[in-house]
């Protein structure tokens, strides 16, 4: 099913209805400021592997991010020094993922790994949802796939391809193809590990 909702006014009973739906173990797949992702709730076990399965990645491995909707939200699932703060603090919401050690509040589902990649994008909607959610949502950018670019930026194909496999497409407008800034802050010092849309600051 697809969604059409406007970023700059996200429509607050819709918004409502995608939180429910993530309640009830749904899966979306929504805009970012970066490129489209499949979503879940981070407490959606079965969710998260289905997820991580439709993107054939091993679940150990597989490289899936927290959206969060604010600082608090994000200290609550992970561990971060005042230069991590003071650094997210300036970029977010903007197109980053920061790699954090997880706080023993991750779910169990969660518990195997160590680190927790955090989104925080520069797009209502999706802030909105989380925000109407409660938690943070489990995400991971759709494919990219060089010869069927429009699949991953137009909401209209990218139904056409994965909606007999979610229960909701949100048409937020034409996505990107650029990716987001992975910035590791789990070292001594914060270390960018892949270039994407945004400049650190």
């Amino acid at each position: 099913m697809l969604l059409k909702l406007y970023e700059d006014n996200p429509n607050p009973v819709q918004i409502r209805h995608i939180a429910e739906v993530l309640r009830h173990g749904g899966i979306i797949i929504f805009p970012t400021d970066t490129v489209y992702a499949f979503g879940c709730n981070i407490f959606n076990a079965a969710g998260v592997e289905f997820i991580a399965k439709l993107k054939e990645h091993d679940m150990r491995k597989a490289n899936l991010s927290f959206v969060c909707h604010e600082m608090s939200q994000i200290s609550e699932y992970a561990k971060m020094d005042d230069v991590d703060f003071k650094l997210m603090k300036k970029n977010l919401p903007g197109p980053f993922t920061f790699i954090l050690n997880g706080s023993s509040k991750l779910p169990k589902l969660f518990k195997n790994k160590k680190t927790v990649g955090i989104r925080m994008p520069k797009n209502s909607i999706a802030l909105a949802i989380v925000h109407e959610l409660g938690n943070p949502m489990m995400a991971s950018s759709i494919f990219t796939d060089e010869k069927t670019t429009e699949y991953i930026t137009d909401p209209e194909l990218i139904e056409e391809k994965y909606g007999n496999q979610v229960d909701l497409v949100i048409d937020g407008g034409m996505g990107r193809l650029i990716h987001s800034t992975i910035v590791d802050c789990t070292g001594d010092e914060p270390e960018i590990v892949r270039v994407g849309a945004g400049d650190l600051v």
